[in-house]
């Protein structure tokens, strides 16, 4: 898989927005590679066809650009509807140096042959070319705007967008005729999908890795992480998944691998077996490590689908969301006054004043002349000759003039056209949790509806013998069950789907056939009690018995055992018994793998320093995390660590985390305090 770049050479060190690819073998990824311009690409991609070929493998070669225009422009240019065509006039019209080539100014040429105003638009380089638009103020596309493809792949960009922020222009235009070439030299080898049959040992796919993944883990650059990604999800197909993902028509303007015609929705790999795999010889997991392994095994599980934006509120972006129209869309003014072209000098200033005036909605039918005023009123777009405005309370009004005193400077009291949000911009990034703030910000630049994540559903199963319904009798050695509305509670106020798989005795065939039924309702299953190694530690012995069980005993207090196993495909969490350790180890661990898998990312809890109200003394070795809360700016902890103390959560707003090492901690010292809602609570 490779991600294109339409720029010039990017030098010696690896760094994003150049090219990158990624080769997957049976499974196994290798490591990315940096190919800093289209030349050394060229040659690097020749050299693989060439010893795949040689070797007798089949080759799927993805692309991240479009391999066709929208309909109607290869005709236009070539004289005929076959795209591979225009791949040949952009070999024989583009030029191409590590440091240079001729995008903007074959853009421009092109526009000249329809009136100079489109299709292409917005010019990246300091100088002026004639017949390509800076901007689409006075733009006019004899095409369509976007591929039938782009309808459905929400957060696509159109290739008609030469620079800017997602733009695809440059890296179509610079990357056909390398696989054009590529293509001849190789002929009779090479397949361009969905041109061609797939008949050739070289097929051409285009991918558009965004449309799936969010961001990268931290310390990737996001294209080396993408390629890798995409090639692993592909190469993990089966035969039948990759041949339904193929089957498409679009015999001009191409396709996105992945984007089904019939449906919205791409679905996601699974998790693997080794996903919870520890490195062999650990017995022991600090924190940080069991996390970061979390962080590095885990991946969206959820499928994506599009709905209206009124109804996405709370829902996780599968996309990047990108402006239709600019916010504000033009210029306009912020105050009610009086408007004109500025600046204006020192000292008092008087100005004839035009009949009417603009509003917001009620544009001004006309120019307003210099040295003349207009009234405007608050969000009004700013008409011809208007770039200033005053304040009315600044200004005398009699006999068809205003007076007020200077100076002003040009452009107060306006708003820049996309001084907020730009068209062509990202308005909000893939991961992104919807809030109603989100919603406002998304219909003010014109998107009516939103590719998101399907809800991540979580089942919760209580198990013991000793476990009651709270309400019900309790006999002798039994307890109500405290975890459940615990967890369940807890996972919608994540902005998750509980599923209540309710409670199970310490019956092995009872657990199991409960934990069918989970894997069936979720997407995650969360299980309290039996996680540890005992004879009656039946989740345990039960992930075991599946061949996908990773018992984690992990340094931290309270709850050191954790079991994750995957069931039937769905990953489980194994939480402690114990309530307390239960809601420690869903707000330390589950929460953020859970975001991660929900498609939001991983998310790291917020926590601030601040200054202790309590003393405690604390052996090296495990992390602890204190039931605590903040009273007159400093951190007070429950009076009891007992981990049976269930009151204590209820007492807490938060968590005071003590680092892993030997703690002397005394009133005044600084200390760490997770609050509850860090965790989304």
């Amino acid at each position: 898989m490779v991600d294109w770049s339409g720029g010039n050479d990017t030098g010696p060190t690896p760094r994003k927005d150049a090219i990158w690819a990624c080769i997957v073998r049976n499974g196994k990824a290798l490591d990315p590679e940096y190919l800093r311009n289209r030349q050394i690409a060229e040659q690097r991609l020749d050299a693989l066809i060439r010893a795949e070929l040689k070797a007798g493998r089949r080759l799927l070669l993805g692309f991240d650009f479009p391999f066709g225009y929208p309909c109607g422009f290869a005709r236009a240019m070539t004289g005929t509807d076959d795209p591979l065509a225009l791949w040949d006039w952009f070999d024989q019209h583009v030029e191409d140096s590590p440091k240079a080539n001729n995008r903007f100014d074959l853009a421009g040429r092109i526009n000249l042959q329809f009136g100079g105003r489109g299709p292409f638009w917005m010019n990246g380089l300091r100088r002026d070319i004639d017949g390509l638009p800076r901007t689409k103020s006075d733009y006019s596309n004899p095409f369509p705007n976007r591929r039938a493809v782009e309808t459905l792949a929400k957060g696509s960009f159109t290739c008609w967008q030469m620079a800017g922020v997602g733009a695809v222009g440059g890296q179509v235009m610079m990357g056909l005729p390398v696989l054009n070439r590529l293509r001849h030299r190789f002929a009779g080898q090479i397949s361009v999908w969905p041109f061609e049959p797939l008949d050739k040992p070289v097929s051409f796919v285009e991918i558009w890795p965004s449309l799936t993944l969010g961001a990268p883990p931290e310390g990737r650059i996001k294209d080396d992480w993408q390629v890798e990604q995409v090639a692993l999800t592909l190469s993990g197909l089966t035969e039948q998944e990759l041949d339904a993902q193929l089957n498409v028509s679009a015999a001009e303007e191409g396709w996105i691998l992945g984007v089904p015609q019939d449906k919205p929705n791409v679905t996601p790999p699974p998790l693997r077996n080794d996903c919870f795999a520890l490195p062999a010889g650990v017995n022991w997991t600090p924190v940080d490590e069991a996390l970061a392994c979390l962080r590095d095994r885990l991946h969206p599980i959820t499928a994506s689908e599009t709905m209206a934006l009124t109804k996405a509120c709370g829902r996780v972006l599968a996309g990047d969301v990108v402006a239709r129209r600019s916010n504000p869309p033009q210029p306009n003014t912020a105050v009610d006054g009086y408007g004109f072209a500025g600046p204006v000098a020192d000292g008092p200033q008087i100005m004839p004043l035009i009949d009417g005036r603009a509003a917001a909605g009620i544009p001004f039918d006309g120019d307003v002349p210099e040295g003349r005023a207009l009234r405007v009123l608050t969000g009004a777009a700013l008409p011809a000759g208007v770039d200033t405005v005053i304040l009315e309370e600044d200004v005398t009004v009699k006999d068809g003039h205003i007076a007020f005193l200077g100076p002003l400077k040009k452009g107060a009291n306006t708003r820049r056209a996309g001084e907020d949000v730009a068209a062509g911009d990202v308005a909000l990034a893939a991961g992104r949790r919807l809030t109603p703030a989100d919603l406002a910000l998304l219909s003010a630049v014109g998107i009516a509806e939103v590719n998101v994540r399907k809800p991540l559903r979580v089942a919760v199963v209580s198990t013991g013998d000793e476990l009651v319904e709270a309400g019900e009798s309790a006999g002798p050695g039994q307890i109500f069950d405290a975890n459940r509305p615990m967890l369940l509670s807890l996972i919608e106020r994540m902005g998750f789907v509980p599923v209540d798989m309710g409670r199970v005795s310490d019956d092995r065939d009872a657990l199991r056939n409960r934990l069918d039924q989970a894997a069936e309702q979720a997407d995650v299953i969360l299980t309290s009690g039996g996680a540890s190694a005992g004879d009656e530690d039946h989740v345990s012995a039960l992930l075991r018995q599946a061949g996908a069980m990773q018992h984690w005993r992990i340094a931290l207090k309270p709850g050191r055992p954790l079991a994750l196993g995957l069931w039937s495909g769905v990953p489980v969490f194994g939480l402690p018994g114990n309530p307390v350790a239960a809601m420690v180890c869903t707000l330390i661990f589950a929460r953020p793998a859970l975001g991660l898998m929900s498609g939001e990312g991983w998310a790291e809890p917020q926590g601030f320093e601040v200054p202790a109200a309590f003393e405690k003394r604390k052996k090296p070795g495990r992390r602890e995390y204190l039931r605590a809360r903040m009273r007159d700016g400093r951190a007070e902890v429950f009076h009891s660590e007992g981990s049976g103390r269930i009151s204590g959560l209820s007492w807490a707003e938060g968590l005071v985390e003590i680092e892993d090492g030997a703690r002397h901690v005394k009133p005044g010292d600084m200390v760490r305090f997770l609050p509850y809602g860090s965790f989304g609570l």
